[in-house]
């Protein structure tokens, strides 16, 4: 089975793949063409990963902003958002 683009992969799957590509590249048992093939797929996971946690730290700043100008109110017992 092929492996997923990066782009199409959740953050934790990247994240994920890319931890077990760099175990098995710290062991040095790979085969010179194989190291690369990791290396470079590992590139481009961690571009992918780095990508969405700048859209989400984006998308907290819109929040956090939006939030800002909404005054904070209290919850009242039993209450839940």
């Amino acid at each position: 089975m092929a492996a997923k683009k990066p782009e199409n992969m959740s953050f934790e799957e990247s994240l994920s793949e890319l931890e077990q590509l760099v175990k098995e590249l710290e062991q040095g048992d790979l085969p010179l063409e194989q190291a690369m093939k990791h290396f470079e797929r590992g590139i481009a996971l961690a571009g992918v990963g780095q990508k969405k946690l700048e859209q989400a730290e984006q998308q907290i700043k819109v929040l956090r902003q939006a939030d800002s100008q909404t005054p904070l109110t209290t919850l009242g017992e039993g209450e839940s958002l």
